[in-house]
């Protein structure tokens, strides 16, 4: 009888301590999924934020990489004092400064003023028989006045910090967590398994962005019928702030199971286990150890802060440890910036609106990562990819990956046919893109502006920076309706023009599911060595040393990498800008259309 009891004392243990590794699995992959989210959706709304504040992309490359500079605060504190501290607490803590960041994200909506969209149509209480051509610009409009204020921007920009801040513990902290208490040949699998659920993330965050890319930023508070602009335009701006609000109530959820866990789970009799023979080659200055690292082992915060520069050297002389460092700094730069700017690129390239590229990102890019993180995973643990091995398995799959990444050269798309920018008025003859000039004898006697942006689309297929400069004298109809009529500068039909952009490009069309097909392929090859390339991280180090390893490697990336990548990108993708709105106090705002050729 007490052997029977025995027996059920230790299965109702075991029982015990499986349920609380996987209620930890399924409460950090909830959190990984809810952190992805919301990073997902501020990238998402990169256009949106660009028109809403008036800011080039340089700036919203500066904002996009304020998240790394949270993160970069307190990585290294984290990843040293939280391994020996309560992981799962630490973690929930992050989780409350990531959502408290995204509603701060949010904020801007609810202080400033309405959007206003730029129009060359001003004056008039009617919406019929408006004169335009003979209309002046002012230069200045009223109420410039008010522009002095704090720039709200900047609360996005302190926002996202707070996110970085938040986000910090949850990476290093919780994959230690599981490497802790996992068999070593099933670690692999289960934070491939953790790391499948974080892309999955990205998905409801582009489908998220696509679906409030296609509300009206101000939507219920004007009346939609007056609003001259689509979501293809290049001055729509969706209901950015609705989908932070969404993203900061889920990561508020995801800090709760957190609250719950224990600081460490015993280690059951043969799970310790011994460092291989290949894995101790890897590990300098270390002997055959236990792999098992215990948390609950107690320190005092001076002996760890005394100890925690010659462990950093530690770990920096391991010579696989740092050229896997080189190696992810390189790749992040590349992965970031594109990862970045991608739904632009798809906007401005091939002609589509904000609510489809983030669509496609969410339904066909996105699940094709996934896939191949959980893939590499599963390859990992059937094939029982050594360390060797698995370094090898990732070389090769960035290599293929790059290689098929350079025929999007190939995939051209030739520019929007825009008078007096990209092609002459009339057609006739071509146009230098530095010496373009949106005066033409055809509206030489109207007194238009230069700086505004608010196009047509004639009836000759052209496309005309605003009415005025179409050359035309009267418009007819509400909102999308309108009509603009007696335009000098259409040489053919009625002499009319509509609002919008023109958006016949037959060869962005043909080419545009090759590009999507080329850049699922690729987006698969790459992730396929996410998970051993991760592996090969934690196992080259001592198993003392993973959280430090993994917060230092998440340290350098973003310093490197993740706030560098996007602030450069966008200042070279700002050379390739033909037209900047103008903000109303002056000054250059955010760019309506670029040269296709230079941007890809």
């Amino acid at each position: 009888t007490c052997e029977t009891e025995r027996h059920d004392s230790h299965s109702k243990y075991l029982f015990s301590l499986s349920l609380s590794f996987q209620m930890f699995l399924v409460a950090l992959s909830f959190a990984y999924f809810s952190k992805t989210l919301s990073g997902s959706y501020m990238k998402s709304t990169i256009t949106q934020l660009e028109r809403r504040f008036d800011i080039p992309s340089y700036l919203i490359g500066v904002i996009d990489g304020s998240f790394e500079i949270g993160n970069l605060l307190v990585i290294a504190f984290v990843s040293y004092f939280g391994a020996k501290l309560h992981r799962p607490k630490i973690i929930a803590v992050g989780c409350l400064l990531m959502s408290l960041g995204t509603f701060i994200i949010a904020l801007p909506h609810f202080i400033s003023g309405r959007y206003e969209v730029e129009t060359s149509v001003r004056s008039s209480n009617s919406t019929n028989n408006l004169t335009i051509c003979l209309a002046s610009s002012p230069s200045v409009q009223a109420g410039c006045e008010n522009e002095s204020k704090l720039s709200m921007w900047i609360y996005v920009l302190l926002g996202n910090i707070l996110r970085g801040v938040g986000e910090t513990p949850i990476q290093p902290l919780g994959i230690s967590y599981i490497d802790d208490h996992a068999l070593e040949d099933n670690a692999a699998f289960y934070i491939g398994c953790v790391q499948t659920i974080s892309v999955i993330g990205p998905v409801f965050g582009y489908l998220l962005g696509s679906l409030c890319a296609k509300i009206y930023v101000d939507i219920g508070f004007v009346n939609m019928e007056s609003i001259r602009i689509s979501p293809g335009d290049a001055r729509w701006v969706g209901a950015w702030w609705l989908g932070y609000l969404i993203a900061g109530l889920i990561t508020l959820v995801s800090a709760v199971p957190f609250w719950f866990l224990p600081k460490s789970l015993p280690v059951p009799e043969g799970q310790l286990a011994k460092c291989s023979p290949e894995r101790t080659s890897f590990i300098k200055e270390s002997p055959v150890m236990d792999h098992k690292y215990h948390a609950d082992e107690q320190a005092s915060f001076l002996r760890l802060a005394k100890d925690f520069m010659p462990t950093l050297r530690s770990l920096l002389g391991n010579p696989v440890y740092i050229l896997y460092l080189c190696v992810t700094v390189i790749q992040f730069n590349s992965l970031i910036g594109m990862v970045t700017y991608k739904p632009k690129y798809i906007e401005q390239h091939y002609g589509q609106s904000a609510s489809k590229a983030n669509f496609l990102m969410g339904v066909i890019n996105i699940p094709a990562v996934a896939l191949g993180m959980f893939s590499g995973g599963v390859l990992m643990k059937k094939l029982k990819l050594s360390i060797m091995g698995a370094a090898k398995f990732a070389l090769g799959t960035s290599l293929l990956g790059y290689f098929l990444s350079m025929f999007f050269f190939a995939l051209g798309c030739e520019n929007a046919k825009v008078a007096g920018i990209t092609v002459p008025y009339g057609r006739m003859g071509s146009l230098s893109l530095k010496n373009s000039t949106l005066f033409d004898e055809c509206n030489k006697h109207c007194m238009c502006s230069e700086t505004e942006w608010d196009p047509v689309c004639g009836e000759d297929g052209l496309t005309y920076v605003s009415p005025c400069l179409a050359g035309c004298r009267m418009s007819d109809g509400p909102g999308m309706k309108t009509v603009f009529q007696q335009c000098s500068c259409v040489a053919v039909g009625n002499l009319t023009a509509s609002v919008g952009q023109c958006i016949h490009r037959e060869s962005c069309q043909q080419v545009f599911p090759y590009f999507l097909a080329l850049s699922v392929i690729t987006s698969f090859i790459i992730s396929l060595g996410g998970t051993p390339g991760y592996m090969l991280l934690i196992r080259c180090i001592r198993p003392q040393l993973k959280s430090l390893a993994l917060g230092f490697h998440t340290l350098t990336t973003r310093t490197l990498a993740g706030i560098p990548a996007p602030i450069y990108f966008g200042a070279i993708i700002d050379t390739a800008c033909l037209k900047w709105s103008h903000k109303k106090c002056g000054g250059k705002g955010a760019c309506r259309i670029y040269n296709t050729t230079a941007y890809r």
